[in-house]
């Protein structure tokens, strides 16, 4: 049996359960402007995927930059789904979202 397509599953499943939560936070926290360190993750994920010798470490460090990369979108609509008010508003940025 093979059963690395589960496993790339599962670390699939996970890393969007991890940047999901993560996102949120560093959206509450910081802002938007926060969006340039998800790119430079997903870049050190990238080169880090290119040049891993097991394929197997290669492909995980891929999908944690797709993910990275895809968590740009989601602060700036994050930080618009504060604004419409779906989600709680970090007080002390309150000028953040006029």
């Amino acid at each position: 049996m093979n059963y690395i397509g589960l496993i790339i599953g599962g670390v699939t499943f996970l890393a969007i359960g991890l940047f999901h939560p993560l996102v949120i936070k560093a959206e509450y926290y910081f802002g938007k402007r926060i969006w340039w360190v998800f790119l430079a993750m997903g870049i050190v994920f990238t080169a880090l995927s290119l040049y891993a010798t097991n394929g197997y470490a290669s492909i995980i460090l891929g999908v944690l930059a797709c993910s990275s990369f895809w968590s740009i979108g989601e602060i700036i609509a994050q930080h618009e789904r504060v604004r419409k008010g779906w989600f709680p508003m970090n007080p002390k940025r309150k000028a953040d979202y006029m």
